[in-house]
Order: structure tokens, then sequence, then C-alpha cells
């Protein structure tokens, strides 16, 4: 049972593991550069017909990267094509979804908040909050960026809802003057600050109890859940940005039919 082969070689196992905070793919990376600067440097020197591959977990986190690169232009490009099929308008969809960019980055901006020591460091009623969040640092595995693509599906909704609201807000309606587009857009806009915050809420609130859980799935849905929190949080932002953007966009409409 000791003698092994694999494709009519001989082989063995010499099996190690990544030390925490590093991710399986870095450690590969840097075993297999150092085994290579010992053979440049002729202090590694393998014997003819003998070879060594890196195998293991680390190969599915490989694949898995390979495919992301694809499938994430393609959900991008397709909520991009949801949006404009919604509001017909390149302009108002691309303001919609800046929102999906605002959300990218607050995903970020969690994921280096939970490596932070500083980051939740008390207690509440005698809970240490660190703990039961789960606070470490992360490295961007596949469950993280499946976190994204989750995120990117529902952080353009605050940005609908403002959008649609706005359209028919001016649909049949011709400002002509700066204040009176401005009035227009902050009735509009006011009216549906409180339906995006119950819909950002829900989120969000449902997202708070997989970050506390424990035993098996628990490593795969928490780093799920980071991005998404982080990114709905700051998705909040939409309430401003969009219509900021409508705004200046329907100041130039009536700039326009001023100077016709």
């Amino acid at each position: 049972m000791t003698i092994k082969s694999e494709d009519t070689f001989l082989i063995g196992y010499v099996i190690f593991d990544r030390q925490s905070g590093f991710a399986e793919v870095d450690v590969v990376e840097d075993a297999r550069n150092y085994l290579q600067h010992l053979q440049e440097n002729g202090q590694l020197d393998l014997p003819e017909g003998v070879s060594y591959v890196f195998a293991g977990s680390f190969e599915n986190q490989v694949r898995s990267e390979k495919t992301l690169r694809v499938v994430l232009p393609v959900a991008l490009l397709l909520i991009f094509l949801v949006l404009y099929l919604q509001f017909r308008s390149v302009g108002t969809t691309t303001m919609v979804f800046a929102g999906v960019f605002v959300a990218w980055a607050g995903g970020f901006l969690m994921i280096w908040l939970y490596g932070q020591p500083w980051f939740l460091d008390f207690p509440v009623l005698g809970v240490d909050l660190r703990e039961m969040f789960h606070l470490h640092q992360l490295n961007l595995s596949v469950a993280v960026w499946v976190g994204f693509l989750a995120l990117f599906g529902i952080a353009t909704d605050d940005g609908v809802l403002m959008a649609t609201y706005l359209d028919q807000n001016f649909q049949g309606k011709t400002a002509r003057d700066r204040k009176a587009v401005r009035r227009a857009v902050i009735e509009g806009a006011s009216r549906r600050v409180r339906p995006a915050l119950m819909t950002s809420a829900t989120t969000i609130l449902a997202l708070l109890p997989i970050l506390t859980l424990n035993g098996r799935g628990a490593d795969i849905m928490i780093p799920m859940a980071i991005p998404s929190l982080g990114g709905m949080m700051m998705a909040l932002l939409t309430l401003f940005i969009v219509p900021v953007l409508y705004c200046w966009r329907q100041e130039r409409g009536a700039r326009e039919n001023i100077t016709g």
C-alpha cells in the first residue's frame, strides 16, 4: 500500500497547510516561486525523471476565478440591459447603474473593516461583538465574489425606485427654469426616501443573522454576506446620487429650451 502511482509514474505526497491570514492560492504561488528560485540558484537539483506538481483544494479556487472573470462582466452587462429595458433611456440607466459601483466600493470597505483590530472592538450587554460577528482578515475567495454577484442584483433597487418616480413626476411636464426643476426633483425624491430605506433595511437586517452563524457552512455563508452588507449600506448614497444626476440632466434640458 506504500507504493502509489499516477499516470504510470511513482508518486509521493508532501502535505502542507497554510497559516491563518494567508490565502491558499497565495501560499501555493509563494511555494512554487521559492522552489523555482532554489532550482535557478542550483540549490535544488531534481534527478532526471523526477518532477513535482502542486495539487489540492486551491485548484478549485483557480478554476473558479477563471470562471468569475467571465461571469462578472456578463452579470454587469445583463443588469445594464434589464435596466435599459425598464427606462428606455441610456442616461437614466447609467444613473441607476452607478449604484452598482457605489455598492462595490461599500463591499470592499466592509472587507477592509473586517480586517481592522479596532472595528467593533467593544462589548454590548456583555457580548463581544468581534467574536459574535466573526471579525477577522478576509481574502478574496470565491465565496466573497459570489457575495458581490448577489450584491449587484440588489444594489440598484433604491435607484430604480427613485428614477421610476422621478420619470413619472416629470412626465408631461416641461420645466422652464432651474428652480422649477430642482423643486420637482426634491418633491419626487422625498416621496421615495421611505420606500428606499425600507428596501435597504430589510436586506441589511436579513444579512445580520448570517454574520453570526456558527458550525457547518458558516465559512462559506459569512464571506458571502460581508460584501453584501457593506454594499447595501453604501448603496444608500444612491438616494442622493440619482436625484442629483437626474436634476443635472433636467437642468441642461431646461437651459436648452430657454436658449431655443
